[in-house]
Protein backbone atom coordinates (compact mmCIF):
# COMPACT_ATOMS: atom_id res chain seq x y z
CA UNK A 1 0.00 0.00 0.00
CA UNK A 2 2.74 2.45 0.89
CA UNK A 3 4.54 1.74 -2.37
CA UNK A 4 1.27 2.45 -4.15
CA UNK A 5 1.01 5.74 -2.27
CA UNK A 6 4.42 6.82 -3.58
CA UNK A 7 3.49 5.75 -7.12
CA UNK A 8 0.35 7.88 -6.90
CA UNK A 9 2.44 10.83 -5.72
CA UNK A 10 5.24 10.56 -8.27
CA UNK A 11 2.77 9.77 -11.07
CA UNK A 12 1.06 13.17 -10.82
CA UNK A 13 4.02 15.18 -12.11
CA UNK A 14 2.37 18.60 -11.93
CA UNK A 15 1.21 18.29 -8.32
CA UNK A 16 4.42 16.58 -7.27
CA UNK A 17 6.61 19.35 -8.69
CA UNK A 18 4.34 21.99 -7.17
CA UNK A 19 4.61 20.37 -3.74
CA UNK A 20 8.40 20.05 -4.00
CA UNK A 21 8.70 23.67 -5.16
CA UNK A 22 6.59 24.95 -2.26
CA UNK A 23 8.62 23.12 0.38
CA UNK A 24 11.90 24.02 -1.33
CA UNK A 25 11.04 27.72 -1.54
CA UNK A 26 9.85 27.73 2.06
CA UNK A 27 13.04 26.02 3.23
CA UNK A 28 15.20 28.49 1.34
CA UNK A 29 13.46 31.50 2.86
CA UNK A 30 13.63 30.15 6.40
CA UNK A 31 17.21 28.83 6.17
CA UNK A 32 18.55 31.91 4.39
CA UNK A 33 16.85 34.26 6.84
CA UNK A 34 18.10 32.32 9.88
CA UNK A 35 21.65 32.06 8.51
CA UNK A 36 21.61 35.75 7.65
CA UNK A 37 20.60 36.58 11.23
CA UNK A 38 23.34 34.37 12.66
CA UNK A 39 25.86 35.94 10.27
CA UNK A 40 24.91 39.48 11.26
CA UNK A 41 25.11 38.59 14.94
CA UNK A 42 28.57 37.06 14.43
CA UNK A 43 29.72 40.36 12.91
CA UNK A 44 28.59 42.29 15.99
CA UNK A 45 31.16 40.58 18.22
CA UNK A 46 33.90 40.17 15.60
CA UNK A 47 36.43 42.07 17.74
CA UNK A 48 35.89 39.55 20.54
CA UNK A 49 36.31 36.62 18.14
CA UNK A 50 39.54 38.08 16.80
CA UNK A 51 41.09 38.84 20.20
CA UNK A 52 40.20 35.51 21.88
CA UNK A 53 40.79 36.67 25.48
CA UNK A 54 39.26 34.74 28.36
CA UNK A 55 38.34 37.87 30.34
CA UNK A 56 37.37 41.34 29.12
CA UNK A 57 37.38 44.27 31.54
CA UNK A 58 35.50 47.44 30.62
CA UNK A 59 33.86 50.52 32.05
CA UNK A 60 30.78 49.60 34.16
CA UNK A 61 28.45 51.19 31.59
CA UNK A 62 29.70 49.14 28.63
CA UNK A 63 27.20 46.66 27.12
CA UNK A 64 28.80 45.84 23.76
CA UNK A 65 32.26 45.57 22.34
CA UNK A 66 31.94 48.39 19.77
CA UNK A 67 30.83 50.96 22.36
CA UNK A 68 33.96 51.26 24.46
CA UNK A 69 33.96 53.91 27.17
CA UNK A 70 37.56 55.00 27.86
CA UNK A 71 39.27 54.10 31.12
CA UNK A 72 42.50 55.24 32.76
CA UNK A 73 45.74 53.47 31.81
CA UNK A 74 46.37 52.84 35.52
CA UNK A 75 43.35 50.49 35.55
CA UNK A 76 45.54 47.86 33.89
CA UNK A 77 47.71 47.62 37.01
CA UNK A 78 44.61 47.51 39.21
CA UNK A 79 43.40 44.45 37.32
CA UNK A 80 46.86 42.85 37.47
CA UNK A 81 46.81 43.20 41.26
CA UNK A 82 43.59 41.17 41.61
CA UNK A 83 44.23 37.68 43.05
CA UNK A 84 44.19 34.78 40.57
CA UNK A 85 44.76 37.05 37.53
CA UNK A 86 47.59 35.57 35.47
CA UNK A 87 48.12 38.62 33.31
CA UNK A 88 46.35 41.73 32.05
CA UNK A 89 47.06 43.82 28.95
CA UNK A 90 45.63 47.04 27.47
CA UNK A 91 43.57 47.12 24.29
CA UNK A 92 42.56 50.13 22.22
CA UNK A 93 39.73 49.96 19.67
CA UNK A 94 38.06 52.70 17.66
CA UNK A 95 36.67 53.48 14.24
CA UNK A 96 38.81 56.05 12.46
CA UNK A 97 39.57 57.41 8.99
CA UNK A 98 42.67 56.36 7.08
CA UNK A 99 44.06 58.57 4.31
CA UNK A 100 45.40 56.79 1.22
CA UNK A 101 48.22 58.06 -1.04
CA UNK A 102 45.70 59.24 -3.66
CA UNK A 103 44.02 61.49 -1.08
CA UNK A 104 40.92 59.36 -0.54
CA UNK A 105 39.73 58.29 2.90
CA UNK A 106 38.65 54.85 4.12
CA UNK A 107 36.99 53.89 7.37
CA UNK A 108 39.05 51.40 9.41
CA UNK A 109 38.73 49.59 12.71
CA UNK A 110 41.94 50.50 14.56
CA UNK A 111 43.09 48.00 17.20
CA UNK A 112 46.01 48.71 19.52
CA UNK A 113 47.52 45.68 21.28
CA UNK A 114 50.13 45.31 24.00
CA UNK A 115 53.60 45.34 22.40
CA UNK A 116 55.04 43.00 25.03
CA UNK A 117 52.51 40.16 25.17
CA UNK A 118 50.68 40.73 21.85
CA UNK A 119 47.45 39.93 23.70
CA UNK A 120 44.53 40.46 21.30
CA UNK A 121 46.71 40.09 18.20
CA UNK A 122 45.45 38.28 15.06
CA UNK A 123 45.98 34.53 15.27
CA UNK A 124 46.42 33.79 11.56
CA UNK A 125 49.06 35.69 9.60
CA UNK A 126 48.84 35.42 5.82
CA UNK A 127 51.95 37.50 5.15
CA UNK A 128 54.62 39.18 7.25
CA UNK A 129 55.48 38.66 10.91
CA UNK A 130 53.59 39.78 13.99
CA UNK A 131 56.84 40.80 15.71
CA UNK A 132 57.42 43.46 13.03
CA UNK A 133 54.79 45.56 14.79
CA UNK A 134 57.51 46.55 17.23
CA UNK A 135 59.19 48.57 14.45
CA UNK A 136 58.28 52.28 14.14
CA UNK A 137 55.07 53.34 12.34
CA UNK A 138 53.99 49.80 11.44
CA UNK A 139 50.56 48.19 11.11
CA UNK A 140 49.02 44.87 10.14
CA UNK A 141 45.86 44.84 8.01
CA UNK A 142 43.32 42.08 7.39
CA UNK A 143 42.16 40.64 4.06
CA UNK A 144 39.31 43.14 3.83
CA UNK A 145 41.86 45.90 4.38
CA UNK A 146 43.79 44.72 1.32
CA UNK A 147 40.58 44.96 -0.70
CA UNK A 148 39.43 48.33 0.64
CA UNK A 149 42.81 50.05 0.62
CA UNK A 150 43.46 48.81 -2.93
CA UNK A 151 40.41 50.51 -4.42
CA UNK A 152 41.46 52.93 -7.15
CA UNK A 153 44.96 51.44 -7.39
CA UNK A 154 46.51 49.55 -10.29
CA UNK A 155 47.66 46.75 -8.00
CA UNK A 156 46.66 45.53 -4.51
CA UNK A 157 48.41 46.97 -1.47
CA UNK A 158 51.18 44.75 -0.12
CA UNK A 159 53.90 44.68 2.50
CA UNK A 160 55.84 47.91 2.61
CA UNK A 161 53.02 50.14 1.30
CA UNK A 162 52.28 53.28 3.28
CA UNK A 163 49.12 55.22 4.15
CA UNK A 164 48.25 57.74 6.86
CA UNK A 165 46.19 57.66 10.03
CA UNK A 166 45.54 61.04 11.62
CA UNK A 167 48.41 62.56 9.58
CA UNK A 168 50.84 59.92 10.83
CA UNK A 169 52.60 57.35 8.66
CA UNK A 170 51.37 53.74 8.79
CA UNK A 171 53.52 51.17 7.00
CA UNK A 172 52.07 47.74 6.29
CA UNK A 173 54.27 44.92 7.64
CA UNK A 174 51.71 42.11 7.72
CA UNK A 175 48.41 40.80 6.39
CA UNK A 176 46.20 38.71 8.65
CA UNK A 177 42.93 36.81 8.61
CA UNK A 178 40.19 38.32 10.78
CA UNK A 179 36.44 38.10 11.20
CA UNK A 180 34.61 41.03 9.61
CA UNK A 181 33.30 43.77 11.89
CA UNK A 182 29.69 44.97 12.03
CA UNK A 183 30.77 48.50 11.09
CA UNK A 184 32.17 47.21 7.80
CA UNK A 185 35.62 48.71 8.24
CA UNK A 186 38.74 46.53 7.88
CA UNK A 187 40.82 45.76 10.97
CA UNK A 188 44.16 47.56 11.25
CA UNK A 189 46.40 46.32 14.07
CA UNK A 190 49.23 48.20 15.70
CA UNK A 191 50.75 48.51 19.18
CA UNK A 192 48.75 50.14 21.95
CA UNK A 193 51.16 53.07 22.37
CA UNK A 194 51.10 53.77 18.62
CA UNK A 195 47.31 53.44 18.41
CA UNK A 196 46.98 56.11 21.08
CA UNK A 197 49.14 58.39 18.90
CA UNK A 198 47.08 57.60 15.78
CA UNK A 199 43.77 58.29 17.52
CA UNK A 200 42.40 61.74 18.33
CA UNK A 201 43.81 62.75 21.71
CA UNK A 202 41.56 62.66 24.77
CA UNK A 203 42.05 62.43 28.53
CA UNK A 204 41.31 58.68 28.74
CA UNK A 205 42.39 56.33 25.94
CA UNK A 206 42.15 52.77 27.27
CA UNK A 207 39.24 50.90 25.66
CA UNK A 208 39.43 47.46 27.28
CA UNK A 209 41.68 45.34 29.44
CA UNK A 210 42.30 41.76 28.35
CA UNK A 211 43.07 39.31 31.11
CA UNK A 212 43.38 35.61 31.87
CA UNK A 213 42.78 33.59 35.04
CA UNK A 214 45.66 31.86 36.78
CA UNK A 215 46.15 28.20 36.01
CA UNK A 216 43.37 26.09 37.43
CA UNK A 217 41.11 29.06 38.15
CA UNK A 218 37.61 29.52 36.75
CA UNK A 219 37.28 32.50 34.40
CA UNK A 220 33.80 33.41 35.69
CA UNK A 221 34.98 33.45 39.31
CA UNK A 222 38.02 35.56 38.48
CA UNK A 223 35.87 37.98 36.44
CA UNK A 224 33.49 38.35 39.37
CA UNK A 225 36.46 39.05 41.67
CA UNK A 226 37.79 41.73 39.28
CA UNK A 227 34.37 43.41 39.24
CA UNK A 228 34.12 43.33 43.04
CA UNK A 229 37.69 44.54 43.65
CA UNK A 230 38.11 47.24 41.01
CA UNK A 231 34.56 48.48 40.44
CA UNK A 232 35.04 47.88 36.70
CA UNK A 233 32.92 45.44 34.72
CA UNK A 234 34.58 42.13 33.89
CA UNK A 235 33.10 39.67 31.39
CA UNK A 236 34.13 36.22 30.34
CA UNK A 237 34.48 35.89 26.57
CA UNK A 238 31.09 34.18 26.21
CA UNK A 239 29.37 36.69 28.50
CA UNK A 240 30.68 39.62 26.46
CA UNK A 241 29.60 37.94 23.20
CA UNK A 242 26.06 37.43 24.48
CA UNK A 243 25.91 40.91 26.01
CA UNK A 244 26.86 42.39 22.64
CA UNK A 245 24.37 40.27 20.70
CA UNK A 246 21.51 40.94 23.10
CA UNK A 247 22.12 44.67 22.80
CA UNK A 248 21.66 44.48 19.04
CA UNK A 249 18.66 42.18 19.38
CA UNK A 250 16.93 44.54 21.82
CA UNK A 251 17.92 47.88 20.28
CA UNK A 252 17.86 47.32 16.50
CA UNK A 253 15.31 46.18 13.95
CA UNK A 254 17.43 43.22 12.82
CA UNK A 255 15.37 40.51 14.56
CA UNK A 256 12.06 41.93 13.28
CA UNK A 257 13.26 42.28 9.69
CA UNK A 258 14.87 38.86 9.52
CA UNK A 259 12.06 37.27 11.52
CA UNK A 260 9.57 38.58 8.98
CA UNK A 261 11.49 36.80 6.22
CA UNK A 262 11.50 33.53 8.16
CA UNK A 263 7.80 33.84 9.01
CA UNK A 264 7.02 34.59 5.37
CA UNK A 265 8.81 31.39 4.36
CA UNK A 266 6.79 29.35 6.84
CA UNK A 267 3.48 30.88 5.75
CA UNK A 268 4.27 30.46 2.05
CA UNK A 269 5.23 26.84 2.57
CA UNK A 270 2.11 26.13 4.63
CA UNK A 271 -0.29 27.76 2.18
CA UNK A 272 1.20 26.36 -1.03
CA UNK A 273 1.80 22.87 0.31
CA UNK A 274 -1.51 22.66 2.12
CA UNK A 275 -3.52 23.85 -0.84
CA UNK A 276 -1.64 21.70 -3.35
CA UNK A 277 -1.76 18.56 -1.22
CA UNK A 278 -5.48 19.02 -0.57
CA UNK A 279 -6.01 19.40 -4.33
CA UNK A 280 -3.95 16.24 -4.89
CA UNK A 281 -6.12 14.29 -2.43
CA UNK A 282 -9.28 15.72 -3.98
CA UNK A 283 -8.27 14.57 -7.47
CA UNK A 284 -7.50 11.08 -6.15
CA UNK A 285 -10.67 10.77 -4.10
CA UNK A 286 -12.15 8.09 -6.36
CA UNK A 287 -8.93 6.05 -6.22
CA UNK A 288 -8.81 6.30 -2.45
CA UNK A 289 -12.50 5.46 -2.27
CA UNK A 290 -11.86 2.35 -4.34
CA UNK A 291 -9.14 1.25 -1.94
CA UNK A 292 -11.50 1.82 0.97
CA UNK A 293 -14.23 -0.20 -0.77
CA UNK A 294 -11.71 -3.02 -1.20
CA UNK A 295 -11.22 -3.17 2.56
CA UNK A 296 -8.34 -0.78 3.21
CA UNK A 297 -8.79 0.76 6.64
CA UNK A 298 -9.05 4.51 7.17
CA UNK A 299 -5.92 4.34 9.34
CA UNK A 300 -3.87 2.82 6.53
CA UNK A 301 -5.16 5.42 4.05
CA UNK A 302 -4.17 8.15 6.50
CA UNK A 303 -0.75 6.53 6.79
CA UNK A 304 -0.42 6.67 3.02
CA UNK A 305 -1.15 10.40 3.05
CA UNK A 306 1.36 10.99 5.84
CA UNK A 307 4.01 9.08 3.86
CA UNK A 308 3.30 11.14 0.74
CA UNK A 309 3.50 14.39 2.71
CA UNK A 310 6.73 13.45 4.49
CA UNK A 311 8.33 12.24 1.23
CA UNK A 312 7.62 15.58 -0.40
CA UNK A 313 8.86 17.42 2.68
CA UNK A 314 12.10 15.45 2.88
CA UNK A 315 12.95 15.98 -0.80
CA UNK A 316 11.99 19.66 -0.85
CA UNK A 317 13.84 20.30 2.42
CA UNK A 318 17.00 18.63 1.15
CA UNK A 319 17.03 20.55 -2.14
CA UNK A 320 16.23 23.89 -0.50
CA UNK A 321 18.82 23.51 2.26
CA UNK A 322 21.47 22.42 -0.23
CA UNK A 323 20.85 25.44 -2.45
CA UNK A 324 21.04 27.81 0.51
CA UNK A 325 24.30 26.27 1.72
CA UNK A 326 25.94 26.50 -1.70
CA UNK A 327 24.67 30.00 -2.45
CA UNK A 328 25.40 31.32 1.05
CA UNK A 329 28.96 30.00 1.18
CA UNK A 330 29.74 31.44 -2.24
CA UNK A 331 28.33 34.85 -1.26
CA UNK A 332 30.28 34.66 2.01
CA UNK A 333 33.52 34.04 0.13
CA UNK A 334 32.79 37.07 -2.03
CA UNK A 335 32.14 39.14 1.11
CA UNK A 336 28.70 40.20 -0.13
CA UNK A 337 26.51 39.11 2.79
CA UNK A 338 27.00 37.80 6.32
CA UNK A 339 26.15 34.11 6.31
CA UNK A 340 26.53 31.64 9.14
CA UNK A 341 24.63 28.35 9.05
CA UNK A 342 24.94 26.90 12.54
CA UNK A 343 23.73 23.35 13.14
CA UNK A 344 20.66 24.78 14.87
CA UNK A 345 19.48 26.35 11.58
CA UNK A 346 18.89 23.07 9.66
CA UNK A 347 17.39 21.55 12.83
CA UNK A 348 14.88 24.37 13.39
CA UNK A 349 14.02 24.64 9.70
CA UNK A 350 13.56 20.86 9.59
CA UNK A 351 11.07 21.05 12.47
CA UNK A 352 9.21 23.85 10.67
CA UNK A 353 9.06 21.81 7.44
CA UNK A 354 7.82 18.81 9.42
CA UNK A 355 5.06 21.00 10.86
CA UNK A 356 4.10 22.09 7.33
CA UNK A 357 3.98 18.45 6.22
CA UNK A 358 1.82 17.49 9.20
CA UNK A 359 -0.58 20.33 8.45
CA UNK A 360 -0.80 19.31 4.80
CA UNK A 361 -1.39 15.68 5.76
CA UNK A 362 -4.12 16.68 8.23
CA UNK A 363 -6.02 18.46 5.47
CA UNK A 364 -5.99 15.26 3.43
CA UNK A 365 -6.82 13.09 6.45
CA UNK A 366 -9.83 15.26 7.23
CA UNK A 367 -11.18 14.52 3.76
CA UNK A 368 -10.36 10.81 3.91
CA UNK A 369 -12.10 10.45 7.27
CA UNK A 370 -15.36 11.59 5.64
CA UNK A 371 -14.83 9.54 2.48
CA UNK A 372 -17.57 7.06 1.60
CA UNK A 373 -16.53 3.97 -0.42
CA UNK A 374 -19.73 4.27 -2.44
CA UNK A 375 -18.28 7.30 -4.22
CA UNK A 376 -16.64 4.98 -6.75
CA UNK A 377 -20.07 3.83 -7.98
CA UNK A 378 -21.41 7.33 -8.55
CA UNK A 379 -21.43 8.83 -11.97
Amino acid sequence: MYRLALKMLFGDHAKYLMLISGIMFSTMLMAQGSSLFCGIMSWTYATIRNARAEIWVADPKVERVDDAKPMRDTDVNRVRSVPNVAWAAPLYTSTIQARLPDGSFKLIQLVGIDATTFAGAPHVMLAGNLEDLRMPNTVIIDELGVQRLSEGRDKPVSLGDIFEINDREARIVGICKAARSFTGGPYVYTTYDRAVQYAPLQRKMLSFILAAPAAGQNASAVAAEITRTTGLKAFTEDEFMWSTMWWYIKNTGIPINVGTLVLLGFVVGTVISGQTFYSFVHENTRNLGALKAMGTSTGKLCGMLVLQSLAVGFIGYGIGLGLVAVLGNNLLKLGIVPFLMLWQVPAIVGIAVFAICVFSALLGIARIARLEPAIVFRG
